[in-house]
C-alpha cells in the first residue's frame, strides 16, 4: 500500500540545475521542505500568513537516497507522509516522483522537532497537530 496520501507539485527551474544538467542534490532538500510546508498548510497546522517564527518546527535530521536524476522541465511531485509522532519529534517519509510515470526519483526520512522559537526550546507536539495528522494519515 502506498504510504503517501499527500503530494505537492514542484516546478523544476533552470536555476535548480548543476553543471551536469540535472537538479543539484541540495535542491532536493528545498523540494522536501516546500512539500512539508504545503502539507502543514493543507492540514491547517498553520496558515500562509503566519510568521515563520510561529511554525514551531525545526529540522533535526535528514537522510536522502538519490535514485535517479531529475531534469529541467520534468514534471515532479513530492510526497509527504508523517510516519511517526513522538512526544516532541515527528518522523516524515518523503519522496520525489515523476508525476507522469510515478517512478520514484528520490526518497528520504526527515525528523522535525516541535520548537518554541521565542523560548528557544523544544516543546511537545501540540495536541491539535497530533490529532489532525493522525486523522489525515489514518493512524490510531
Amino acid at each position: 500500500m502506498n504510504k503517501f496520501k499527500f503530494f505537492h507539485p514542484v516546478e523544476v527551474r533552470y536555476g535548480d540545475l548543476d553543471p551536469q544538467g540535472h537538479v543539484n542534490n541540495a535542491k532536493h532538500l528545498t523540494f522536501f521542505e516546500q512539500a512539508r510546508i504545503a502539507y502543514m498548510i493543507e492540514l491547517g497546522l498553520f496558515t500562509k500568513d503566519q510568521s515563520f517564527m510561529e511554525i514551531g518546527v525545526i529540522l533535526a535530521d535528514i537522510h536522502i537516497a538519490y535514485l535517479a536524476p531529475v531534469y529541467f522541465g520534468e514534471h515532479i511531485k513530492v510526497g509527504v507522509h508523517a510516519a511517526k509522532l513522538g512526544n516532541k519529534s515527528m518522523t516524515w517519509l518523503q519522496n520525489i516522483v515523476d508525476a507522469k510515470t510515478g517512478k520514484e526519483l528520490a526518497r528520504g526520512e526527515v525528523v522535525m522537532v516541535t520548537y518554541d522559537y521565542r523560548e528557544a526550546r523544544t516543546i511537545n507536539i501540540p495536541h491539535e497537530w497530533r490529532e489532525k495528522i493522525k486523522a489525515f494519515e489514518d493512524q490510531t
